[in-house]
C-alpha cells in the first residue's frame, strides 16, 4: 500500500459512514484550507447517471484539441485514486502524480484537525487546492452522488451545467422514485446559467430535471429541443440554434455515445466554446476515450488467454438502464458481425442486478457469475447465476474472472465468441489491473 492509500484509510476512520450527503463539513474544511474552491479555474458542473464520465471525455478531448488546457474531476476511479484528479497543461493534461496527491491530502488532513469528514468530502478539498493552484482554463467537474448535496456543488458558479440521462441507481441516498433522483440532480442548476439537459430516457425526469432548472431561474438547452445529434451517412450530425456542425463519428462505440457527443457539444457551445475552431470538434469527437465504456481490450495478460479469433470487452454498467444500453450496443455489434455473446458478470448487493441481466435476455448465450473479491456489499456468484436464469438466461458460476475466461477458451467454438465482461465498475478496475491496462 503506497502513502496516498495510507492517508486515505486514516480518513476512513474520521466520519462512520462511507457517504453523508451534506456541505457543511467541507465547507468548514475549505474555509480552513482559504477557500481553494473560490479561485477554480470556470467550470462546468457535470451530474446524471449513466453518461457522466464519457459526456466529460469529450469535453475534454474537444478542448485539448483547441489547445486548451483541462483540469478533470471524475470518479469513481478504475484502479487508483489518482485517475480521478487530472491537472491540464499545454499540449494534454496529465493524471495528477502521487506525490502531489500525497502532499495535498496531508495539508487538507492538517487543516480538517480530526474533525468529522468523509473520505469524499476530503478527497474533494484536495482536488480543488490542487485545481487552485495550478493555472488552466477551464474545469471539468464530475459530481461524486447526487447533485444538490454533493460535495462538489460548493461551488456558487459555473460556466454551465449539464445533467446526463437520468435513471433509478443509488436509491437509498438519492431517494426511491425517479422524480426524487432527477430532483436531487438539478440541484447544481443555478440562476442564470445554462442547464444542458441531455436526452433522457424517462419522462418523468426529463420533466422534473425542465421544471427544476425553470424554478431556479437557469437557461434550459434541452436535447430535443434547443438541439439534437443523430447518425447520417455515417457522420455525426449536431445542430443547435447556432447552426449545424458534421462530425466525425466518435471512436467510443455505441449508439448512446452519439448522444454522449452531443451532449458535450450542446455544453461547451452554451459555455461560451462555440468559437473553438472546427478542427478541435472533428478531432475531439474521433479521439475521445474513456475506460471501461465498451472498451475492447486488444492487449494484454487476459487478451492472451481467450480464444484465438474471439472478442473481448468490458464495461462498468451497472444499474437497469445501463443495462439497456449495453444490450442495444451489443445487439448492434451483433447484426455488423454474428458472434456466440459470453458475459462474465459480478455486481453489488446495492444494483438491481434483476433488472439489468433481464436486458439481454435473448441476446446472451450464457452468463457466467463471478465474484467481486474487493467489495464487501457484492454478490455472490450463486445469487447473480439464479438472477440470470430467472430472465431466462443460461447460467453458470466461477471463482473468478481468470478461471471464467479459462473456462470459456477451454471450449470448442464453430465461431469464435463475443465475450463482454461487465455488471460493476469496481469488477471493471480489477480486470483492467489483471490485463496490465494502465490508466490514461
Amino acid at each position: 500500500m503506497n502513502a496516498s492509500d495510507l492517508l486515505m484509510e486514516r480518513f476512513l476512520a474520521l466520519h462512520p459512514k462511507l457517504i453523508d450527503l451534506s456541505l457543511g463539513r467541507l465547507t468548514r474544511l475549505l474555509e480552513a484550507l482559504g477557500n481553494p474552491h473560490l479561485r477554480l479555474p470556470p467550470v462546468i458542473h457535470v451530474a446524471g447517471t449513466n453518461g457522466k464520465g464519457s459526456t466529460v471525455a469529450f469535453m475534454r478531448s474537444i478542448l485539448e484539441a483547441a489547445g486548451l488546457s483541462v483540469h478533470v474531476y471524475t470518479s469513481p476511479h478504475l484502479v487508483r485514486f489518482y485517475e480521478r484528479i487530472r491537472l491540464g497543461q499545454k499540449g494534454g493534461g496529465k493524471l495528477v502524480s502521487e506525490e502531489r496527491l500525497v502532499d495535498a491530502f496531508e495539508r487538507c488532513e492538517a487543516a480538517n484537525q480530526g474533525e468529522a469528514i468523509t473520505v469524499f468530502e476530503m478527497t474533494t478539498a484536495a482536488a480543488f487546492l490542487l485545481f487552485s493552484e495550478h493555472p488552466a482554463d477551464v474545469l471539468l467537474l464530475e459530481v461524486g452522488l447526487g447533485g444538490e448535496f454533493d460535495a462538489t456543488n460548493v461551488i456558487n458558479t459555473a460556466l454551465a451545467t449539464v445533467v446526463t440521462p437520468v435513471s433509478m441507481d443509488h436509491s437509498e441516498y438519492l431517494g426511491d422514485t425517479l422524480a426524487l433522483i432527477a430532483k436531487a440532480k438539478a440541484g447544481i442548476f443555478k440562476r442564470g446559467i445554462p442547464a444542458i439537459i441531455a436526452q433522457q430516457e424517462h419522462p418523468e425526469a426529463e420533466a422534473v430535471l425542465e421544471r427544476q432548472a425553470a424554478r431556479v431561474g437557469a437557461k434550459i438547452i434541452a436535447s430535443g429541443q434547443q438541439f439534437q445529434a443523430y447518425e447520417e451517412e455515417g457522420r455525426l450530425i449536431f445542430q443547435d440554434e447556432a447552426g449545424l456542425l458534421d462530425l466525425p463519428l466518435p471512436r467510443l462505440p455505441g449508439k448512446h455515445q452519439l448522444l454522449n457527443a452531443g451532449t458535450a457539444i450542446a455544453a461547451l457551445r452554451a459555455a461560451g466554446f462555440s468559437h473553438l475552431p472546427m478542427s478541435a470538434f472533428e478531432q475531439g469527437v474521433a479521439n475521445a476515450t474513456w475506460p471501461a465504456r465498451l472498451q475492447n481490450l486488444r492487449h494484454g495478460a487476459l487478451v492472451d488467454l481467450i480464444p484465438e479469433g474471439a472478442e473481448l470487452w468490458l464495461d462498468g454498467g451497472h444499474n437497469p438502464d445501463g443495462g439497456k444500453v449495453l444490450a442495444a450496443a451489443m445487439q448492434d455489434f451483433q447484426r455488423r458481425q454474428p458472434r456466440p455473446l459470453v458475459m462474465i458478470v459480478g455486481m453489488l448487493a446495492t444494483k438491481d442486478s434483476s433488472a439489468f441481466l433481464q436486458a439481454f435476455s435473448g441476446l446472451a448465450a450464457e452468463v457466467i457469475a463471478v465474484p467481486i473479491p474487493s467489495q464487501k456489499v457484492a454478490r455472490s456468484p450463486d445469487e447473480v447465476a439464479a438472477m440470470a436464469k430467472a430472465a431466462g438466461l443460461n447460467a453458470a458460476i466461477s471463482d473468478g474472472f481468470i478461471a471464467a475466461i479459462r473456462t470459456i477458451a477451454a471450449r470448442q467454438w464453430p465461431v469464435a465468441p463475443r465475450i463482454l465482461m461487465t455488471g460493476s465498475l469496481y469488477l471493471a478496475g480489477e480486470i483492467l489491473s489483471a490485463n496490465g491496462t494502465p490508466p490514461d
